[in-house]
């Protein structure tokens, strides 16, 4: 049985875009509490005209005419064919531009009236919730209750969130039948109401991990394929996503896939032509610059790709040399056959404007941690720079160059993130064969982990900073130690008396106070994390090695100051011979926890001799 008896005309490009219209839908009304509790769910920098996306690719004009027109064109006539599809699969190889299509659509649809609402994932975005599906279907809704056209379906999507105010906790196929497709089928409209739901950029969206995976080792984690299938299947029933389209979707799918049918080189050529001429005029160069030769090799090397002419033109558009200098460094790039790796010229590219930068591997350290690793996940451009830095202004230093690959906030911008022009540059980053000695993942984790501790033993990071300053920059520091489990470097043990330990276990639990449930719980498994972890390495047939008997009782110490309840002596002797490799949860507890009125010198014990704490079910491996 379909999910959409009465509605159709859907749009899904590249394992990516959704479109949709026709539905009906019935009477309700609703207050203004709901539509403030489904405001709280929404995913706002995912709607097409959100500020997040004002500098989002759009088609340059007077190019992608022809698969622009095919879209709209269905979406209006479609209806008139004589098997009428309801969805528009719109795909195509990365860097093809299919999110600047289904931009420049979605605004021309909502200038004719047909835009119902969207979605555009994206995996680098500022905002989380545009990498995640949680927002999905609210953020869906929400529009659609703004919308005055569709204000007998808004009404039925605000009865159903009173009615069910937890809707939002339920699985995404039960919050898209309630939400939306329930209220669609009930009410009447007529055929001008708007017809175009759009998703873009599903392949970007990425798992939810409902465990705890940075504390478990055990738990797998959760692909991104499971998160995208789930969408689809709570479409059609789809059990992945090529086969949501060829066969569960097969009869109501159209396919566009963005090849030479579209003419993309006509599209890139005039692209090239109106951004040369820009620079000409910029740099009072000749009419004739460049020659027609050197564009149609532009055109050739990037092999349908918007992306590379894209960043070639942001390359030569910068400020370090001239850009008849440039240009001539992109077309002395060496490539590999192009047939056979349609991605050569862009990795050629890539790796010399990162090759270029006055310390590359540097600055491919901090690339990889921001982006592929994504260590500083909601954190601002600013708490990444003062995180980084080893000396005031690296970030300039490191960034020097990059302007063509990565969006810059200004050092006075406390609140944005930094952001890649495309995300083709994570896909480059992560595959060995493809970047080769730029591929520095576990160089970039010892970066990351010198960082955390040269603050640790500063009390600050390298750049001053004013008291509140600092405040509100140790409040997010004390948040990163979750990246070091597993990474904790040697050094640490080393030169441990460097590091005041008390200072940092005081910071963790005042912060704790001041945090809500699920922060606090961070800043309990931080302490109690490091008590179990400078342990690990102990035999138990010998006395505890300096670093753990310095550590161990500073923490005892302070721990106790502030009235949290600690292992006494024959707990902690039980400790040294069992669960020598694992994370205790519970052998520390603040005041007024479940824990704190037990008495960790009377743990009883089970047969085996092993004491029976409160262990949590994902013990960390160490």
């Amino acid at each position: 049985m379909s999910y959409f008896p009465e509605a159709h005309d859907f749009n899904i490009e590249g394992y990516t875009n959704i479109y949709a219209k026709n539905y009906h839908h019935h009477d309700g009304r609703s207050s203004s509490n709901s539509v403030e509790r489904l405001r709280e769910h929404i995913a706002a920098g995912a709607m097409h005209d959100s500020a997040e996306r004002c500098d989002a690719p759009k088609c340059h004009p007077e190019t992608r005419v022809a698969v622009q027109d095919e879209l709209v064109n269905w979406i209006e006539h479609g209806d008139e064919e004589e098997e009428p599809k309801r969805i528009v699969w719109v795909t195509g190889p990365a860097g093809g531009g299919k999110t600047a299509i289904m931009g420049s659509t979605a605004d021309t649809c909502q200038k004719k009236g047909l835009l119902a609402c969207g979605f555009f994932f994206s995996s680098f975005a500022a905002s989380a919730n545009r990498r995640l599906k949680r927002c999905l279907v609210a953020t869906l809704a929400y529009q659609i209750v703004q919308h005055d056209a569709l204000r007998e379906v808004g009404e039925r999507i605000l009865s159903c969130i009173e009615r069910n105010p937890a809707i939002f906790e339920r699985q995404l196929e039960v919050q898209l039948d309630q939400l939306l497709l329930q209220p669609l089928r009930e009410t009447r409209r007529d055929a001008q109401s708007p017809k175009v739901i759009l998703i873009d950029g599903l392949d970007e969206c990425q798992a939810e991990q409902y465990g705890d995976i940075a504390r478990s080792p055990q738990e797998v984690a959760r692909a991104n394929e499971a998160d995208q299938k789930e969408i689809l299947h709570a479409l059609l029933k789809a059990p992945t996503i090529q086969s949501f389209f060829i066969h569960t979707a097969h009869h109501t799918t159209k396919r566009i896939f963005l090849d030479n049918k579209y003419n993309p080189d006509a599209d890139m050529l005039l692209f090239l032509e109106a951004k040369f001429a820009e620079i000409r005029r910029e740099y009072k160069l000749s009419s004739s610059w460049p020659s027609e030769d050197v564009k149609q090799t532009l055109v050739g090397n990037a092999s349908g790709q918007f992306v590379y002419v894209a960043t070639v033109m942001r390359f030569i558009g910068g400020s370090s040399a001239p850009p008849d200098k440039l240009l001539g460094q992109v077309l002395e790039l060496r490539v590999s056959d192009v047939s056979a790796n349609p991605f050569a010229p862009l990795d050629a590219l890539y790796t010399h404007i990162l090759s270029s930068c006055p310390d590359p591997y540097l600055t491919v350290r901090w690339l990889t941690l921001i982006f592929v690793l994504g260590v500083f996940y909601n954190g601002s451009a600013s708490f990444a720079r003062l995180f980084l830095e080893s000396s005031p202004g690296e970030a300039s230093y490191v960034f020097r160059g990059l302007n063509s690959l990565v969006d810059i906030p200004s050092t006075d911008d406390s609140t944005s993130q930094y952001s890649l022009f495309h995300k083709s540059l994570t896909d480059f980053l992560s595959d060995r064969s493809r970047c080769g000695s730029l591929y520095l993942p576990e160089g970039s984790m010892d970066l990351y982990c010198t960082r955390y501790l040269q603050i640790w033993k500063d009390k600050a990071p390298a750049s001053p900073l004013s008291l509140l300053e600092r405040e509100t920059f140790l409040d997010q520091f004390l948040e990163e130690y979750q990246y070091l489990l597993g990474w904790f470097p040697l050094f640490f043990e080393q030169n441990f008396e460097l590091y005041d330990v008390v200072w940092w276990v005081r910071l963790q639990a005042e912060s704790m106070k001041q945090s809500n449930c699920q922060d606090s719980f961070q800043h309990v498994f931080n302490i109690e994390y490091l008590f179990s972890r400078v342990h690990s390495k102990c035999k138990w047939y010998r006395r505890c090695r300096p670093v753990c008997r310095y550590i161990r009782t500073e923490m005892l110490k302070e721990l106790r100051k502030l009235g949290w309840t600690v292992p006494g002596r024959l707990h902690l002797l039980r400790h040294k011979f069992y669960h020598l490799q694992e994370h205790q949860a519970g052998i520390l507890a603040p005041p007024g926890s479940a824990q704190d009125d037990r008495s960790l010198e009377e743990v009883p014990t089970n047969s085996s001799g092993n004491s029976i704490l409160e262990k949590e079910p994902y013990l960390h491996q160490i």
